[in-house]
């Protein structure tokens, strides 16, 4: 079989280049192309959601800072970086609350991402030899895109440990969802501009600018809403004499209009609502819920509770079926589904004993979407 080799097409020939790569870029390539198979097969949703936008911002900051120069390379390159810190999905740890916890950790550090910077450069210049006039200019962008990668995902509520190693905290500020439309679809026009048009046409540059500026804008947006939300919901669990220990306002599914709400309680017991900003009413209601918290007593030392326990920030509840003993993250999902889940520990009468953490994965509601839209407009959900 013959190795592997990148075609590259010229904008003023029709010959068409190809470049081989260093054997070790080649396992890489036929590595990442194997296991992405295998994750699209398996958890394809998912996928697609995290990585449509990040590749989409990619491409526009790589078009922006270099396209006038170099054509639609910078824009393709842009594209490979915005996506290439995502792929620490491709390690698989000792267990699901490893690989839940350490994504976004090492990938997605400032310091990381610097260093890996000349080396992402390194193999362009390698595959692109003629434009090695602007290799600080590839630096730039690169540097731009793995930035702009991990400041969007830091605006998500999961949690980006941006300055791993030296302080390994999970900055997650909640303003925005994993996708949202308003955000992604501006991008995609100025990419898809950028990428059609002529390449003499100002106006391909000049989308793709005015995409950035939007989407930017709408971040500023969502960070104020969200800041707005908060007020109010905070100002109305005083006024209602709520008590409670936390509290997280974090946008909903695919828009940021809508605003759900958990407030824990001291006991660990925990409130779950929605906020919607075209509420007439300047009260927000709140469904009170139980967590079983006095089933971590005697398993608070095993790591995977005390991982979960410091990743979600205090926002989990504990809950037990015939799996077990379970914990979820309270901030991705909704009652009762919560998308990470994981069976820490098993009822052995009369103690419980903590077990290999496993994930466990719980339908998905679509009717709930539906409920979400109907809140945005409508009287508070019973």
């Amino acid at each position: 079989m013959r190795p592997p080799r990148l075609h590259f097409r010229s904008s003023n020939t029709k010959n068409v280049k190809c470049v081989d790569l260093p054997p070790t870029i080649r396992i890489m390539f036929v590595f990442a192309g194997l296991r992405i198979v295998d994750l699209f097969c398996q958890h394809s949703v998912q996928l697609i959601m995290d990585s449509l936008t990040q590749l989409t911002l990619g491409a526009a900051v790589g078009e922006a800072v270099l396209g006038k120069r170099i054509g639609r390379k910078a824009l393709l390159w842009g594209a490979a970086g915005g996506t290439l810190p995502d792929l620490d999905v491709l390690l698989k740890y000792a267990d699901p609350v490893m690989d839940f916890t350490y994504h976004r950790s090492f990938s997605h550090s400032i310091f990381v991402l610097s260093l890996l910077t000349p080396v992402f450069v390194w193999l362009i210049l390698k595959i692109h030899p003629s434009s090695k006039r602007y290799s600080r200019q590839w630096a730039l962008m690169i540097w731009l895109v793995f930035m702009t990668h991990i400041f969007l995902d830091c605006l998500t509520v999961y949690g980006t440990q941006i300055f791993w190693p030296i302080w390994n905290h999970p900055v997650g500020l909640g303003s925005i969802f994993i996708i949202d439309p308003l955000y992604t679809v501006p991008l995609i026009v100025g990419v898809l501009a950028a990428l059609l048009m002529k390449q003499d046409n100002h106006w391909q540059y000049r989308l793709n600018i005015v995409g950035l500026t939007l989407s930017s804008l709408y971040l500023v947006w969502s960070v104020s809403a969200q800041y707005y939300a908060y007020k109010m919901v905070e100002d109305s669990l005083d006024r209602q004499s709520i008590q409670y220990r936390q509290l997280l306002v974090s946008a909903a599914p695919l828009n940021t209009l809508l605003w759900r709400v958990v407030a824990i309680k001291h006991d660990g017991h925990y409130y779950e609502g929605f906020y919607s900003l075209l509420d007439q009413s300047e009260d927000v209601f709140l469904e009170e819920h139980e967590s079983q918290n006095d089933l971590l007593t005697e398993i608070d030392q095993s790591w995977p509770v005390i991982r979960l326990m410091w990743f979600t920030k205090g926002y989990f509840k504990v809950w037990q079926n015939a799996d077990g003993i379970i914990m979820s993250d309270l901030r991705m999902g909704m009652e009762p589904n919560y998308v990470f889940s994981f069976a820490v520990a098993k009822s052995s009468n009369p103690h419980v004993l903590p077990i290999s953490a496993e994930r466990i994965r719980q339908s998905r509601d679509l009717a709930s979407l539906k409920k979400v839209w109907q809140r945005i407009w409508s009287s508070p959900m019973g």
